[in-house]
């Protein structure tokens, strides 16, 4: 089995610097930790209402990594643009609406095919990795195949929340449909991650799957962050992955 990366998101290191204004804290420096730490990659969400990464960010991140930069965007054209200007190593579509706290739900690509293959060749055609922020369903998995996009992230969110809240039936369901949909999709030849959620708690039965190639943990992580430290947040999470993929495989 494969070892499962690891995707850092720094958004909320950002959201605390915009919280008062000013340069602190840095998500670069947060980054540049993490990549220390053992972070594979870092992901960052540039949003519409700029509530927490700023576009100086991403120029900052390009040139102070040397992991890849994973680009989380809506599909819109000033994003499109942003993203073809600084050519990140992937960007990920994901949906987006303002009055939302976080990333509530998949992308909805089965109605909108046109629109975002359209949207998503002159990403590919720059050399971006392309993914889709979807919902595991056989539909939207499907859609993501037609349109060409090589990897789909699949939302971990009601799994994690089930776990959370001990709602443990639940949280079994929702794991067999990832279990479930992250095979189908392999099986088309898609890269399968995910994401959204994860704790020390939820990660290991998704660590576990053999057809997901990588986890992108953010949220957790820096609240983790602010009682035992970045790196060591950080370190305990690749553990737990690893511990899970080196079970998973015995």
């Amino acid at each position: 089995m494969e070892k499962l990366r690891l995707g850092v998101n720094i958004d909320h290191v950002a959201t605390v610097r915009n919280a008062r204004g000013g340069v602190v804290p840095d998500p670069v420096r947060a980054a540049v930790l993490a990549e220390r730490a053992g972070a594979d990659g870092i992901t960052a969400h540039l949003r519409e209402d700029r509530r927490h990464i700023k576009d100086a960010d991403i120029g900052a991140l390009m040139e102070a990594l040397t992991i890849p930069l994973n680009f989380e965007m809506a599909a819109t054209a000033e994003m499109q643009a942003i993203a073809l200007r600084h050519k990140p190593h992937a960007v990920c579509i994901v949906p987006e609406r303002r009055e939302e706290r976080t990333t509530e739900g998949g992308l909805e690509v089965a109605r909108e095919e046109n629109r975002l293959g359209d949207y998503i060749a002159p990403l590919r055609d720059a050399g971006c990795r392309v993914s889709l922020f979807i919902a595991a369903d056989e539909a939207q998995i499907r859609a993501a195949h037609r349109i060409g996009a090589p990897v789909i992230e699949l939302h971990t969110g009601a799994y994690c929340d089930a776990v959370a809240e001990g709602h443990s039936s639940e949280a079994a369901a929702e794991l067999a449909r990832i279990t479930e949909m992250a095979a189908f999709a392999h099986d088309l030849g898609l890269e399968v991650h995910a994401g959204h959620g994860l704790t020390y708690e939820s990660t290991p039965p998704i660590a576990a799957l053999p057809t997901v190639r990588e986890l992108n943990i953010g949220h957790f992580l820096i609240g983790e962050a602010i009682f035992v430290g970045l790196e060591a947040a950080i370190t305990q999470m690749r553990q737990v992955m690893d511990a899970a993929r080196t079970s998973a495989s015995d």
